[in-house]
């Protein structure tokens, strides 16, 4: 529990160094949130390479799914995804009812527009992971109600 806080403070910084740092022609949201999602890409594709290297390799899409969900999730975010859905063609919904990076945050609709920031990095980290595993995705999220989240998975078919 004591490395909770020097993630969620480390998660915090770069979201409030992003926001100040941007040029005046990058004040607009969509690129500061492609910067957060970039550096969690990264950081997902290492994570996932030291949480792999010695198992074998996952025989469909659907185990690299509950990989994420479980191993992946507890080692980032210290519980496991409370709930995966899919609809079997592709597209795989990871529901959080309390996600770490907004429960600092107000419980309801207050701060909603201010979601976005804080869920990219994530989004960066599952696509980042899923790359690594071999699985081309697009990662979304959407917050309804604070802190629950549900990050949408649409897999890439090549």
């Amino acid at each position: 529990m004591a490395d909770e806080a020097p993630f969620q403070f480390l998660h915090n910084e770069m979201i409030q160094y992003i926001y100040k740092t941007a040029e005046n022609g990058e004040t607009e949201n969509g690129r500061n949130i492609t910067k957060l999602e970039t550096m969690g890409f990264r950081v997902g594709q290492g994570l996932i390479e030291r949480l792999t290297k010695d198992t074998a390799r996952y025989k469909d899409e659907l185990d690299v799914m509950k990989f994420i969900c479980k191993d992946f999730w507890t080692c980032v975010f210290k519980k496991q995804i409370d709930n995966l859905r899919t609809n079997h063609q592709g597209i795989y919904v990871l529901q959080d009812n309390k996600f770490r990076l907004l429960s600092q945050m107000s419980a309801g609709k207050q701060y909603l527009d201010q979601a976005p920031k804080y869920l990219a990095f994530t989004c960066g980290l599952v696509r980042g992971g899923l790359s690594n595993l071999g699985v081309k995705s697009i990662v979304t999220a959407e917050v309804s109600v604070m802190p629950a989240c549900k990050f949408q998975v649409m897999i890439q078919k090549v």
